[in-house]
Formats: C-alpha cells, structure tokens, sequence
C-alpha cells in the first residue's frame, strides 16, 4: 500500500489549512461578467502596450486572483499574462507583479496538459522579472509568490531539466537573500514555504541545490534576521514535509527519502532548530505510517523513520533534564515551543516506537502545554485586582482555549496511553505519579480559583471549566489505559491495590467536572471498585485519604461556608457514593475517625443528592458485617442511631430528605440488636415527630385533617406503618402503643384512612409470630377508634371517656 498524499491544487492554500494561519479576509467572489471584462482590459492593456489606468487594471487583476479557486486560466490568457509581462516598454507598477504571479501559479496548477514551449518562455520571462530584485524586504509578497512559482514550475512534469534548473538556482538565491521577509511578514510564511516543498518535491534537484533548499526550511528559525519559531510554522514544516514524502513513496524516489534523511536527521547540524527537526521528523513518519512496499523500499522507510524517532527522542531527552532541573514548569519560551512541538509531532504521526523519554515528555507537555490548569491557577490567584484577574482571562484562558495543543489534547492523550502499554515499569510509575499529583493540584487550585471568582468574572470560570473538562477525559482515559494494564495477575496485590487506590483519588478530585456519562469512567470505577471493596488495606487506605472534617469546614476566608464549596462538595459526594461499597472492610476505628463527622455533617448539606448519600452511607454501616458478632462495631451502630435520628429529625422537614431517613431507620431497626434501646428511642422520636406535624397541637379537627394530608406528615405515618412489618418482635408492643396513641387523635376520617390502610397490612402479611399479636391489637384500636368518634359525636362531652381510652392504650 502506497502512502496516500493530500490531493492538493494550492499547497500553499492546504498549508496554511492544516497549521491554522489565518486566511485573508473573505472577499464576495467576482461575477462571471466581472471575470470576463478583467480579461478584456487586460488584453486591453496589451494590444495598447500601456497600463494605464493603473487604478482600474489592478482592479482587474485582483478580481482574478479573488476568483483562485474557480478561475481557470488557459493557454492563451497565460500567453497575455507572459506578454504584458515580458514588455519592457509597459511600465507596471510594483502593486502588480505578485498578481500576475498568483495568476500564473493557478495556471500552473490547473492546466491539464501545459506545453513545453509555454513553461519555457513563461520560466524565462519570470526568472527575468525576479533576477533584477534585491531588496526583497521593500517587496514581501513578490518574494513570496515568486518562491513559490519558482517551485511549482522545478516540480512540474512539462519544465524541461534546463529550465527546472534555472527555477531552482533563482530559488536558492532568493532564499539566501530573503528569507529575513518571513521575519518581516509572517503572513508570507505558507507560501515560501509551500514554493520549498515544491522544489523538494521535483524529480531533477541537484544534491547541492537540495542541501540549501534543507538549510533553509530547517535552519533559519530563530536566526537574528531569520522567522521566530511557532507552533504554526512548526505545522507547517511537518505536513510539508509528509506531502513531500508521499510524493516520494508513491513515485518510488526512495533514493530522495535516504537523502533527505540524511541531510536532516542523520547529520549533526547545530544550525537546524530543534522544533523545526522533530515537525520535519512528525511528517515523515505522519506519510511512511502502515506502507507496504517491496523489501528495498521498506528498508529505506524503516531507516528513514528510525532515524526520525532517533531525532525526537534527542529533543525529548532534552526536555526530560530540563524539567527535572525547574519547578515542574518550563519558563523558557523557546523550552515551551519545542515541547508543544514535540507533543503536536507524535500527535499527527501516527503510531511511533515505544521509548522511555517519549512518555515522560508526552506527559509532561499534556500536564504543562494542552492543559497548564496549574499555571492559570496561579495566574489568577496571583491577580488579585479585578482588572489583574480580566487581563488573566484575556491573555491566557481565552486564546488557550483556541490553541492548536488543546483542541489535540485527546489525541496527545491517546499517543500517551498507547505508549504507556509498551513503556517499562520505571516510566510507568513516573507518569502515573505525574497524573495523581496534577489532579490533587487542579482540585485545590480549582477550588481557590472558585471561590475567588464567585460572582466577579463567571466567563473566566466557565473558560477555566472547559479546559478543566477536557482535563477530567484526559485522567480517565489514562486511568484506564493504568487499570488495563496492572489490574491482572502480573502485578502483585499490593501493586494492584495502590494502583486502585490512586485512581480512586484521583477520580474524587476530578469529579466535580464529571459532567457526561462516560463508558471509559465507569469500565474504570468497576475496576478498581472490585479491586479495593475485597482488601481492607486498600479500603483503609482510600478512606483515609478523604479530607478531614476540620479542613471541610475551615475556609480561606471568615465568609467561608463549607456548603457553598460546589468543587469540595463534588469531591466528598464521590467518598460517600464509594465508601459503602467498601463498608464491610473497615474496621470501627477507621470509620469513626475519618467517616463519622463527615458523615453526619453533610446530612445537613442543602442539595438533596448529597444528603441522601449521606444517609445511604450509614444505611450501609448500620447493615455491615450481619454475622458479626463484634461488639466495638455494634456499640458504634447503636452510638451512632441515637445521633442519626436526632440529627435527621430536627431537619425534617426541610433539609432531611424523607427517601434517606427512611432508609436510615429501615436499617437500623432491621440490623440492630433485638430490644436495642436504640431502635426504641428511634420509634419514640419518629412518633413525636409525626404527632407534632400531624396534630399542630390544634383542637379543630380540621387543621388536623389538613396537616394529616400534607406531604411530610404523611410521609412519616407510612414509615411508622411500614416498621410494624420490621421492628423485632420485643419492639413490637411499644411500636403498637405509640401509633394506637396517635390515631386516637386524629380526626375521624384520618382514622378510618389509617385503620383501612393496617387492614390491607395485616390482611397481606404472611408472619404468623407477629399477625395474631397485629390482628388483636388492630381490633382493639377499631373498637377504640369508634368508641371514640361515639363519644365525639355526642356535643363533644367524651374528655373523661377519651382520657380513658388513651389510659386502657398505655396498658396494652
């Protein structure tokens, strides 16, 4: 399989495509009518030998230009085009000459079947034109589209070897002189450049002519009067460069591969710049990626890409040391340029070998490059002027947001994990340990950042947010490639188990920017769940490292209210959804220390999801450890019953959420001990609770009806009901004293709705211990509750009576 090249018309339009340099501004496209009298006035100009009035033929010809990509220019229009050209007796203005060339250029490009003659005549009065300049400077874009004509003629199939030749030794002159332009006029850059690759594309380029054409392209960055290096430039170097090399693949010039490895790769030419090499080394292997050739054609691109791989690795090592001897940022501008360079290279080039120095780059150039969350943090606690904190948003978030490196984050990413499956052990650890620290440093860093921001400049948090997103998928990608390879029977359990732990942690951090339902984050959690729900000392370990209540609750500020903290909340929701899966294997001390306080504190929080897992979570401990007959973790359930229901009471109804304060008594009342004094102050409470909801302590039986109805009142009889199929059999009798108390006093129709709804209970109920006791004591309350509403009925002279009644109910 041949490497596939780009089917590109205009390389230099492609370039500039592919490196994103911005495009001149959009033009309306001339109409055919304009097209047509643009023609007309230019063979105007040539029958009167005048180019007058300039104002009105430039016009002309700019109208062409403007119509490049539907414009098609023959034979004949050339011919016009060479004429007024090639006469010395018309004077034309300077403004002019690049538009002839651009309009030549496209002839060039679209003639089908150009003749000899034509691109004879037309090389000989183009090199006419360009010879006599010299202050290329003065004259930017006619040094532009005159290296790029000069290129696209050398690599044309009808230029003959004599007038390719002349093409090339004007280019190289050209360059030699000029190439300071590219300093001057940034915007000239694609198409010199585009005119390089030409020329390296042509079938006949001398060895010596080669070699400078090489120097130029890789050697005049950063030179006092030479282009300032870029990541755009760097782009453009590297799909220049696989273009090249498709062509060369596909036309078996293999011979032009070996030696434009040589001249690149394999010589030590202090005068090439680094981020140039390894953009030229990233396009090579980008065009050579799964070629299948003969066995010489394969030895050569093996070679080539050997040698490519041998070069980047050079400025990875660099990079490596220069890291371990900073802060854990690279200050240096030119440092950061070759980092970026570096990450964008193996990004676009496909699958490379896997080498130690590359991941460790990679993964620095991810962490401090496509998502520096870190180096923004610090620029805008650093800011601490709302104007200091606006220019932060404007000078780093915002553009970062439209850099080339982050929209490629996922790609970089994935080149990271890929080499992570092949990297030893040493290097494996070293990234892994990369990634952890990072997320610990974007949880506090986010963290500050919020409550800094909070509610002075919402578009820098949403722009910090984004990048912090994109963050968030590069961990859990990463966790995952880390969990596919260590979680299996190579490693050892306590490598296993560290390894989980560390994901989970890390995942806590980044979970407040979790905002999408991700298959990878979810195959990555069942994972390293499985992992630690088994072992205790990873479960230890993973609950130990949950932020303590002390650090909850004390904030930068005398402001500070811990419920506000959206970024500290996400992070301790994802301790309480994770720690019942591990519950069984934490032993009472651990839970009591780390877990309680926090526990309980967060029942209180405002948003209802982060409370009901606070109530699931002791849900969890309360059932834990069924056939234990440990009497520390029983103490501690029973300790912490008396709290709970306290505690959840004297919220409802409000903060409590009744789903989790159900599940809270369901469990404590099932998993305690029989008799439990715990599980009978949880009844008293709740029927306290209910009677002072439902009653109102009203005497009109219609306030009691109506509080009956409401939400929370009803909600908390049907808990009551509910436990009479639940508490043990030494609770039962209290439970039944306390609700026949409570009926008694509800208005008549809340009766009867009451005794219906014990009717279908005890009718469905299929324990014979506790039935005969349900249905002696549901006939008494009947008998109660109608003697009751006998009593009422008669001018509401039943107070003795009724006195009475609740008397005979307290000695049941």
């Amino acid at each position: 399989m041949a490497a596939r090249q780009p089917r590109t018309m205009f390389l230099d339009a492609w370039l500039s495509d592919k490196a994103g340099f911005p495009s001149d501004v959009a033009t309306p496209s001339p109409s055919a009518r304009s097209i047509i009298q643009s023609w007309s006035d230019l063979r105007e100009c040539l029958m009167l030998r005048s180019f007058e009035p300039h104002r009105r033929l430039l016009e002309s010809l700019r109208n062409l230009v403007n119509s490049q990509s539907t414009l098609h220019v023959a034979d004949p229009q050339a011919k016009i085009l060479l004429s007024i050209l090639g006469d010395e007796n018309i004077d034309l203005p300077d403004e002019s000459y690049p538009l002839f060339l651009r309009l030549l250029y496209i002839w060039l490009r679209k003639s089908f079947r150009p003749s000899p003659a034509a691109i004879a005549s037309a090389v000989e009065v183009i090199c006419k034109v360009l010879s006599g300049r010299r202050e290329w400077g003065e004259h930017p874009l006619l040094f532009s589209e005159g290296v790029l004509i000069l290129g696209a003629f050398s690599s044309g199939p009808a230029a003959s070897p004599n007038s390719i030749g002349k093409c090339l030794d004007l280019l190289c002159r050209m360059l030699d002189e000029g190439y300071g332009v590219m300093r001057l006029v940034e915007g000239v850059i694609p198409s010199v450049l585009a005119g390089i690759g030409y020329a390296l594309a042509s079938s006949t380029t001398a060895s010596a002519c080669y070699g400078r054409i090489l120097g130029v392209l890789f050697g005049v960055w950063g030179k006092e009067d030479g282009p300032c290096g870029s990541v755009r430039c760097g782009l453009i170097i590297l799909h220049l460069v696989e273009w090249v090399t498709a062509g060369h693949i596909n036309s078996n010039s293999f011979e032009k591969i070996l030696m434009f490895s040589r001249n690149v790769f394999e010589r030590s030419d202090k005068g090439h710049s680094p981020f140039s090499l390894v953009m030229g080394a990233g396009g090579l292997l980008r065009a050579s990626k799964g070629v299948a050739l003969n066995d010489a054609g394969m030895k050569v691109i093996l070679a080539a890409r050997a040698a490519a791989e041998d070069r980047i690795e050079d400025l990875a090592k660099y990079l490596n040391v220069r890291f371990a001897g900073s802060d854990g940022f690279l200050h240096n501008s030119i440092d950061k340029l070759h980092l970026q360079c570096f990450a964008l290279s193996l990004a676009r080039s496909g699958s490379v070998t896997a080498r130690g120095p590359f991941l460790l780059c990679l993964a620095s150039a991810l962490l401090n490059e496509a998502f520096p969350l870190k180096h923004l943090y610090d620029g805008v606690l650093g800011a601490l002027s709302g104007s200091g904190i606006s220019t932060v948003s404007t000078h780093s978030v915002r553009p970062h947001l439209d850099s080339v490196l982050f929209k490629e984050g996922g790609t970089i990413t994935g080149v990271l994990c890929n080499l992570y499956g092949s990297a030893d052990e040493n290097s494996r650890k070293y990234v892994e340990r990369m990634m952890w620290d990072y997320c610990r440093d974007i949880y506090s860093g986010h963290r500050m950042v919020g409550l800094v921001l909070k509610g002075n400049n919402e578009e820098l948090m949403e722009n910090l947010e984004k990048i912090s997103e994109s963050a968030f998928l590069m961990v859990v990608v990463f966790s995952l490639a880390v969990t596919k390879a260590k979680l299996n029977s190579k490693y050892p359990v306590d490598v296993q188990m560290d390894v989980s732990v560390q994901i989970l942690i890390a995942f806590s951090c980044m979970e407040y920017f979790r905002r999408m339902r991700l298959a990878e984050y979810l195959d990555t959690i069942r994972a390293v769940i499985a992992n630690v729900q088994e072992n205790m000392s990873a479960s230890v370990s993973f609950v130990e490292s949950m932020p303590s209540y002390t650090d909850l609750t004390k904030g930068s500020g005398t402001t500070y209210q811990w419920y506000t903290d959206e970024v500290q909340t996400a992070r301790i929701l994802f301790y309480l959804r994770v720690v019942p899966t591990c519950i069984e294997q934490l032993p009472c001390d651990v839970f009591r220390k780390f877990i309680v306080a926090t526990m309980f504190l967060y029942m209180a929080h405002p948003n209802q999801k982060v409370a009901r897992a606070s109530h699931t979570l002791f849900s969890a401990f309360v059932s834990s450890d069924k056939e234990s007959s440990n009497g520390e973790r029983i103490s501690l359930k029973e300790q912490l019953a008396f709290y709970y229901v306290e505690r959840s009471l004297e919220d409802f109804p409000g903060v409590t959420p009744f789903e989790g304060l159900a599940s809270g008594v369901a469990a404590l009342v099932r998993h305690l001990p029989a008799g439990s004094p715990a599980i009978l102050y949880s009844i008293h409470a709740l029927a306290d609770k209910a009677s002072s909801l439902c009653l109102n302590n009203s005497n009109k039986e219609s306030n009691m009806w109506k509080n009956l109805n409401e939400e929370p009142c009803k909600k908390l009889l049907d808990l009551l009901l509910s436990l009479l199929s639940l508490v043990d059999i030494q609770v039962l009798p209290d439970l039944m004293k306390l609700l026949a108390q409570l009926v008694v006093q509800l208005p008549s129709d809340g009766q009867t709705m009451i005794l219906n709804y014990l009717y279908a209970i005890v009718a469905e109920s299929d324990d014979l211990t506790r039935k005969p006791t349900l249905v002696s004591w549901l006939q008494s309350l009947s008998y109660i509750c109608s003697q009751n509403n006998s009593s009422s009925n008669q001018n509401h002279k039943a107070s003795p009576r009724r006195n009475g009644l609740l008397s005979w109910i307290a000695r049941l």
